[in-house]
């Protein structure tokens, strides 16, 4: 087992008490320079690292973030934990990654595990089970900061950081019909998500502007977000088993888009031949697919570092914060 050197090793070595070891390291005007130099070269050649946990208790601040995503190999949340990383790193935090698989219960789980370990505060992406969000509000009553990025609720009052989906939706919805499609059908995540809600408003705004009904049969729910390949798979053949078959399909989600693809080619389903697509995905992967999907990609990496110069501000301030913004960011439609 690895046993760390302390600050008693170092004392016992060179027969110094620690405090005289402490103060030498922290560099404090008490110590002469011949002993900081002593206790310096010394710490060095046994490799002494300061204990974190000590710190953090002694400054009541671990310099830690806990970030919560569904999946880590999500194309999206890969890109937004890079910009995450890319600030937090630069300000002298250490970013501790958990993923939800779009469980409730790991979310839960992931939570207080991360606020056992005194992160400083958290980035949450609410998982696709999540509708009761009163393991987060409990958290934020008793002060622990947070901040909500791409998939957020309202029940807590913080920072939150979206792409605008409502536009994205509308856009490639829209692109659709401008090739021709009428019979638009609508692959989404779970019904109560934020994303959901404010993609399916979204599509059905470029339904009504080109006088397309709305029709509910096709629209298909993956409560878990595509998680479960089977999920995709039976919202899909519900969709052309219908007897008037959509002749297109807008997906509201990364992985829901990817396998989508992947349930097209095993059913045999030719795109645009049988069925034309259009997405949600910052997968590059699309460009070597073939067939290959427009999409609606998200400034992920932008909304990492955003949330989390947010996040940062709420824990460096040294006076209660109260006033919290929404911030909205701009999608792009690739057409391919």
């Amino acid at each position: 087992m690895f046993v760390p050197s302390t600050l008693k090793d170092i004392a016992s070595a060179l027969g110094y008490s620690t405090s005289t070891i402490s103060r030498a390291l922290r560099d404090t005007y008490e110590i002469s320079p011949e002993t900081k130099k002593i206790i310096r070269e010394y710490a060095q050649k046994i490799n002494y690292r300061p204990n974190p946990i000590a710190q953090s208790l002694k400054e009541r601040r671990s310099k830690s973030i806990g970030v919560v995503v569904a999946e880590v190999a999500n194309h999206y949340f890969s890109q937004a934990i890079n910009g995450i990383e890319s600030i937090a790193y630069d300000r002298g935090y250490h970013v501790i990654i958990t993923q939800t698989h779009e469980s409730y219960e790991r979310e839960k789980i992931n939570i207080q595990h991360l606020a056992s370990r005194s992160v400083d505060g958290l980035l949450i992406s609410l998982s696709a089970e999540t509708s009761d969000t009163l393991h987060l509000q409990d958290l934020h009553q008793k002060g622990l900061p947070m901040v909500f990025f791409d998939r957020v609720t309202e029940d807590i009052i913080t920072h939150k950081v979206i792409a605008d989906n409502e536009k994205g939706a509308f856009e490639a919805t829209e692109h659709l019909i401008h090739k021709g499609y009428k019979r638009i059908a609508h692959l989404t995540s779970s019904a109560h998500l934020s994303i959901s809600v404010e993609r399916l408003d979204g599509y059905k705004k470029a339904l009504a502007k080109h006088h397309i009904p709305f029709e509910e049969a096709y629209v298909k729910y993956c409560p878990h977000g595509g998680m479960f390949y089977q999920e995709t798979e039976n919202a899909i053949k519900e969709l052309m088993n219908l007897r008037e078959k959509p002749d297109a399909i807008f997906v509201a989600g990364d992985r829901l888009s990817i396998d989508c693809l992947m349930v097209f080619k095993n059913l045999n389903i030719k795109t645009p031949a049988d069925i034309a697509i259009t997405g949600f995905s910052n997968s590059d992967v699309l460009d070597l697919m073939n067939p290959s999907l427009t999409s609606i990609r998200q400034p992920a990496f932008e909304m990492g570092q955003i949330a989390t110069q947010m996040l940062l501000k709420v824990i460096e301030s040294k006076y209660p914060v109260y006033d919290f913004e929404k911030k909205v960011l701009d999608t792009s439609l690739f057409v391919r």
